[in-house]
C-alpha cells in the first residue's frame, strides 16, 4: 500500500461538494418486468430499492456539469480552479476526456483537465491527486468530479449486474488547508490479479481467457464481494493504525456504495458503527464514482456533518483498485 509524505508538508482540504442525480427512476418493480427478480430478492441481497437513471440524451458530461453548477452556487466562484480531474468509467467519449468537456462547459478556460480511470474507487483517487497538486503548489484549487451513466453500460438480460447500478454525479472543490479543515491521509492500492472479476472490454475483447466484444459491464459478484469484505476492511484498519486512530475516532465513514451487505460487513470488521456510516445505495443504486458524494450530500445539508468532523472516505472497484481519503471536514 502507498505511504504518503509526512504531515509536515503543506496540506489541502475539501472546501465543499455538490451533487446531481437525474430525475428518471428505475425501481425494483420495473426490473422485475425485465428479468427474473423481485423487490424482496434485490433488497435482501443489495439494499437497493430504486436507482437514478439518465434519459436517452443525458450523458456523463451533462450530469457532471449540473453538479459543477450546484457547486459554483454553493462556493460562489470557481475562478481560481487550475485543474479539473474527472473520475469516470462511462465518459461520453474515449477522447476528449470528460474533464475537458467539463472544463469547457463550466467556462474554466485557464484550467488543465484529465480523467482518472479507477472505476468505483475513482472519487478518492481523484481527491488524493488533487490534494497532492494543491499541497505541492502546482495548483491553487482543483475541481474534482465523479460522474457516471452506468445504466448505459449494462446488459439488461444479466440480472446479477443490471439490478445494481444507477447514474449520478458529484463535484468537490479542493483548496489549501486551514488549521481546522485538512486532508490527513491518502492511500492507494491495487490487487490487479482480480481484474478479471470486474471488467468492461474496449478495443481489446479478451480478458483472462474470456472473449467479450459487447463493451458492457461484467462482474463476478461473489468474487468481488469476498475480495471487498476481506481486503477493504484490512486496508481500513491499516489506514487507521498508520494515524494511531481507532474506529471510535471516525465521526463519519463514507464507503463506496457498492452493495449494502458489503458495507455492513465492512462496519462489522472495522468496528465503525452502522450509525456513523453514510451510504447512497438505497435510492440511487451503485453510482460508481458518484456514490460517495451522493452519500455525503444529505448529511451536509441536514447538519449531521459538521466542520471539524473526521471523515473516512473509501472507494473500491474494477482493477481491482482501492483508495482512501481521511480528512477533517
Amino acid at each position: 500500500m502507498f505511504h504518503p509524505l509526512p504531515a509536515s508538508i503543506p496540506r489541502a482540504r475539501v472546501a465543499d461538494i455538490a451533487t446531481f442525480a437525474p430525475a428518471g427512476r428505475l425501481t425494483n418493480a420495473d426490473l422485475a418486468k425485465m428479468v427474473e427478480t423481485s423487490d424482496e430478492w434485490i433488497v435482501q441481497r443489495t439494499g437497493i430499492r430504486e436507482r437514478s437513471i439518465a434519459n436517452g440524451d443525458q450523458f456523463a458530461s451533462d450530469l457532471c456539469l449540473e453538479a459543477v453548477q450546484r457547486l459554483r452556487e454553493r462556493t460562489g466562484s470557481l475562478e481560481r480552479v487550475d485543474m479539473v480531474i474527472a473520475a469516470t468509467s462511462t465518459a461520453d467519449y474515449v477522447f476528449p476526456s470528460l474533464a475537458a468537456q467539463v472544463q469547457f462547459g463550466a467556462n474554466l478556460p485557464h484550467a488543465g483537465a484529465f480523467d482518472v480511470g479507477a472505476a468505483c474507487a475513482g472519487f478518492p483517487y481523484a481527491l488524493n491527486v488533487a490534494s497532492a497538486l494543491v499541497s505541492s503548489g502546482q495548483a491553487r484549487e482543483v475541481l474534482v468530479i465523479g460522474g457516471e451513466v452506468m445504466t448505459k453500460a449494462l446488459d439488461y438480460t444479466d440480472r446479477s449486474t443490471c439490478i445494481l447500478f444507477g447514474d449520478g454525479a458529484g463535484a468537490a472543490l479542493v483548496v489549501p488547508a486551514n488549521d481546522q479543515s485538512y486532508i490527513e491521509r491518502c492511500t492507494y492500492a491495487c490487487d490487479g490479479e482480480g481484474g478479471k472479476y470486474l471488467y468492461r472490454t474496449n478495443i481489446r475483447h479478451d480478458i483472462a481467457g474470456t472473449e467479450d466484444d459487447s463493451g458492457l459491464l461484467r462482474q463476478s459478484g461473489s468474487d468481488v464481494y469476498k475480495w471487498a469484505v476481506r481486503r477493504i476492511s484490512e486496508a481500513i484498519r491499516e489506514m487507521l493504525a498508520a494515524e494511531n486512530l481507532t474506529a471510535d475516532d471516525i465521526d463519519w465513514f463514507i464507503p463506496h456504495s457498492a452493495n449494502l451487505r458489503i458495507v455492513e460487513a465492512l462496519c462489522a470488521r472495522t468496528g465503525i458503527t452502522r450509525e456513523r456510516t453514510l451510504t447512497s445505495i438505497e435510492h440511487y443504486g451503485n453510482t460508481s464514482t458518484a456514490s460517495i458524494p451522493l452519500a455525503m450530500m444529505p448529511a451536509l445539508e441536514d447538519g449531521r456533518i459538521k466542520r471539524g468532523d473526521r471523515l473516512l472516505l473509501y472507494g473500491f472497484g474494477g482493477g481491482l483498485v482501492h483508495a482512501g481519503t481521511l480528512l477533517r471536514w
